[in-house]
């Protein structure tokens, strides 16, 4: 996860420790704001008890759509700076949203729990693979579920993340650097490969590449999920749109004895090998 920024700074305060008045901020979902010369002001009322990823995103898009922060950096920027202003404490502050963010995805309550919940049921085997885990939410239910988990992500802050959480939640989750389009593993690794919105990120020719990196290092399965947008997501750095075609032409060119495709919040692609 990048923090350097292409526009104007963004700086972020909690509610509990502002004392200035809000006069000349704007309201915009629960966050107030205001710009000046110096960048973006932003102000919230969460708490380590209450932040999570589903409240960063929920407010994070309100910004976006009322003009306030745009592109994928400043959507970033914003990110990190509302988890790690909810105590003075960084390590305390990602620890909760961490705990929060889990608890809600295996809650039902979180718009991503359905994709999770989906995708945790296909798995085969006892060890999983998850290809571009980010934060590394889904490989922490898997852990809690029993499986061998390791996680792999481009982005090395972010496995530091997930590592300190895997440690403090007692979820063991291994990680490792890695591009999905050169997997830093060996033939048939893992039982099961997952890529759960992962390939809108990559360029439209590095797809095909990236599944068949994907194949290479699982032994039984490959289960991908892909948003069906209208529009790419800027922010959330989608390169591209997938619809059902690009779906379908997956499966075609795929290695595997048998694939399945279907639909649930998304497009599925599942590879047995």
């Amino acid at each position: 996860m990048s923090t350097t920024l292409a526009g104007p700074p963004i700086t972020v305060t909690s509610r509990h420790g502002f004392t200035e008045s809000l006069l000349g901020y704007r309201q915009s979902g629960r966050l107030w704001w205001r710009r000046d010369d110096s960048g973006v002001h932003l102000v919230h009322p969460y708490s380590p008890a209450d932040i999570c990823d589903s409240v960063v995103v929920n407010e994070l898009r309100q910004l976006v759509q009322d003009d306030v922060i745009a592109g994928q950096t400043e959507f970033e920027d914003a990110a990190v700076s509302l988890i790690t202003s909810v105590h003075p404490d960084v390590h305390t502050a990602w620890r909760a949203f961490y705990a929060n963010s889990v608890a809600e995805l295996q809650g039902g309550t979180a718009e991503f729990s359905p994709v999770h919940r989906r995708a945790r049921s296909l798995l085969a085997g006892d060890s999983v693979l998850e290809v571009g885990c980010c934060f590394g939410f889904f490989a922490l239910q898997c852990a809690a579920d029993g499986r061998t988990v390791t996680a792999t992500d481009i982005c090395g802050g972010a496995l530091d993340l997930l590592d300190d959480a895997s440690e403090h939640l007692n979820l063991p989750v291994t990680t490792q650097r890695g591009d999905v389009r050169a997997l830093p593993f060996a033939d048939q690794s893992f039982d099961t490969v997952t890529v759960l919105h992962l390939l809108e990120h990559l360029d439209p020719h590095d797809v095909d590449g990236a599944i068949a990196e994907s194949c290479r290092v699982a032994r039984r399965r490959v289960v991908i999920a892909v948003p069906y947008e209208l529009e790419a997501s800027p922010h959330f750095g989608h390169l591209t749109t997938i619809s059902a075609k690009d779906v379908k032409r997956w499966a075609k060119v795929a290695p595997g004895r048998r694939k399945e495709i279907f639909s649930d919040h998304g497009g599925w692609l599942v590879i047995d090998l």
